[in-house]
């Protein structure tokens, strides 16, 4: 909870820069408090707020996933200074909102009671509603506000549903007693219509399909920074608080929903890589490719061991890095060409090679190439899943699924790398910033392929 008010403190602090017209200070103020703050998460928890212990609980893995999001979230603000070059009047509220979404998903990452699972979901939601539509003047950016409010609505509905039938199974929100329920009761008619329905609700969030329906429009038409997060820091939270909710406090009813959940998982990672390859624009293409990572996380479900925990913060921090390294990019094409079509990438690597290397090496991470990150992530939720009942044909589907996405993530690759001419002729050159982040981006994915016991050591796991 120490991280949790620093982070809500520096969004406060950085929201009234801009009422005294400093909102260029806001984004310094969001790093020097998300460096605070991931210096606090490597300390034992305050003793004074074990008192709140049956609410919110600072483990171990609460610390890990909290570690992960808020490098992710550090990586992000860096890239603020060009990203919202066009936002100055109200950057200090994105950047604000940004924190406040975080703090959401820090509260996912320790709750202990579903009244804080459904707080923490909604205080990661709500900033997402107002940042969607943050280009206020774009018709997307409108769209994608509207679109992902009312779908963000109509699963709150289904999530407070589920949480009710659950309450009137059980009596109670705590998760170990729910857990204990389970176990006498294994076959409760109105515990299991609660527990699928919290899944769907949870499945929406995640981007899970047939639940994924809001996805494409909304990280197309919202800000591509905003895209960035949501496609990495909202998942982080999103899987974590499903994994928590699954494990402990649905975990003595698995049968009765893990047969369902691998059903999202074939649809999706069919789906979102068939689809992915229909796209024309890159920033499309990686909303479908996002999807199709939820399909590739939710594996952590099946042969479940004690290193699952470990094998999906790994996976979820290779991914948040490859989304980093990706959108980057994105962000530096869209602001010159005004566009994100696969043809306004033709030609980077002649005039930025250190960007296009940054975005090929994520894109290969992603689709799981040896010697990245990627890879180890997706070999270890493979081998785990692989001990399962069901698990050699789940692995079969996103096997099938990963060598998909090969052809399109190549496609964009093939359009920095293959065309002689550059069609790139602005004077104006990415930032010293964004260098930084590109080299620490791709030391990070290949160091972690190659040395995947690295990631271990690095978050005292």
């Amino acid at each position: 909870m120490s991280v949790l008010i620093i982070v809500f403190l520096t969004a406060v602090v950085a929201l009234f820069s801009g009422v005294f017209e400093q909102g260029k200070f806001a984004r310094y103020i969001g790093i020097l408090g998300l460096i605070i703050a991931l210096w606090v998460s490597f300390m034992p928890e305050c003793a004074f707020f074990a008192q709140y212990r049956h609410m919110y609980d600072y483990t171990g893995n609460t610390a890990l996933f909290t570690k992960i999001s808020i490098v992710t979230t550090l990586l992000l603000f860096f890239l603020g200074g060009f990203a919202f070059s066009n936002h100055r009047s109200h950057q200090s509220e994105l950047y604000a909102l940004m924190l406040f979404a975080l703090c959401g998903g820090i509260i996912l990452f320790g709750y202990q009671n579903l009244v804080t699972l459904f707080l923490g979901v909604e205080i990661l939601s709500i900033p997402l509603y107002v940042m969607a539509g943050a280009n206020k003047t774009d018709l997307r950016s409108n769209e994608a506000s509207i679109k992902y409010f009312l779908m963000g609505a109509f699963a709150t509905g289904f999530l407070l549903f589920g949480i009710a039938f659950i309450y009137g199974s059980v009596g109670s929100f705590d998760l170990y007693k729910i857990q204990n329920f389970g176990v006498s009761n294994p076959h409760d008619a109105m515990f299991t219509l609660g527990v699928l329905l919290i899944l769907c609700a949870l499945a929406f969030k995640v981007a899970l399909a047939p639940f994924h329906m809001w996805s494409p429009d909304v990280y197309y038409g919202a800000p591509s920074l905003i895209t960035a997060f949501m496609a990495s820091v909202v998942k982080i939270s999103g899987f974590f608080a499903l994994f928590r909710l699954m494990t402990i406090g649905f975990g003595g009813v698995t049968a009765e929903w893990i047969n369902v959940f691998g059903v999202f998982l074939i649809i999706t990672l069919l789906l979102a890589n068939v689809m992915g390859l229909a796209q024309t624009n890159a920033k499309r293409m990686l909303a479908y490719s996002s999807v199709s990572h939820a399909g590739y996380i939710g594996l952590v479900f099946f042969g479940m061991t004690s290193l699952s925990t470990y094998n999906l913060a790994f996976y979820l921090f290779a991914y948040a890095l490859s989304t980093v390294g990706v959108f980057m990019c994105l962000i530096y094409v869209e602001k010159l060409k005004r566009e994100t079509s696969f043809g306004a990438f033709k030609g980077l690597a002649k005039t930025e090679p250190l960007l296009a290397t940054v975005a090929a090496i994520s894109m290969l991470s992603m689709a799981g190439v040896p010697l990245t990150a990627g890879f180890m992530g997706k070999f270890a939720l493979f081998s785990q899943a692989m001990n399962s009942n069901h698990g050699v044909f789940l692995v079969l589907v996103a096997v099938l699924g990963s060598a998909i996405s090969i052809a399109y993530y190549l496609r964009l690759i093939i359009s920095m790398f293959f065309f002689k001419e550059s069609s790139f002729k602005s004077s104006e050159k990415v930032t010293l910033t964004y260098n930084i982040v590109g080299v620490f981006v791709i030391a990070s994915i290949i160091i972690l392929g190659v040395f995947p016991d690295l990631f271990a050591r690095l978050v005292e796991f």
